[in-house]
């Protein structure tokens, strides 16, 4: 059988929804079950939602939780959907980890609009984290980078390898 991948929900755009009330985005419930049921993913999986927060409200606190529930999973294959403004950070405070292929990935556009990156990336990064070896990767614009050579240029809104 093949080896079951854990998933981590920890907010970002990709679980953001519209509310007209309000005039704004929140968190909402994970997008990532129904992005994996419309797939028809059928390699095993297990969604474990830890945090709905915004990426530029996370804290260290909340960076040393999410490392070590990675580093107390039996898993060894990883997804992490994460807001993409300081996934980067969270990505180098999971550099210490061994053992484990971890991917994190997200959204520049809500799952739930018509118009999103979100299946894509939930699907390059459920892809990099059954065949890449053990290390840190960030998957998000149709590629797949080493997490520590990575760069978010907010500018032409995508990752890019750093220089």
């Amino acid at each position: 059988m093949s080896e079951p991948i854990l998933i981590v929900t920890t907010g970002g755009t990709i679980d953001k929804q519209y509310f007209d009330a309000l005039s704004r985005y929140q968190i909402a419930d994970t997008m990532v079950t129904n992005l994996l049921a419309i797939a028809r993913v059928n390699h095993p999986f297990f969604i474990e939602e830890m945090l709905r927060k915004d990426s530029i409200d996370l804290t260290d606190e909340d960076r040393t939780q999410i490392v070590d529930q990675v580093t107390r999973t039996s898993f060894s294959r990883i997804i992490i959907t994460h807001g993409t403004d300081t996934m980067t950070l969270t990505a180098q405070a999971l550099s210490g980890v061994r053992d484990k292929t971890i991917v994190l990935t997200g959204a520049l556009t809500p799952a739930r609009f018509s118009k999103t990156d979100a299946p894509f990336n939930l699907g390059m990064a459920f892809a990099t984290a059954q065949i890449a070896t053990p290390g840190v990767y960030i998957t998000v614009n149709g590629s797949v980078f080493p997490a520590d050579r990575v760069a978010k240029d907010r500018e032409r809104g995508c990752f890019v390898l750093k220089s």
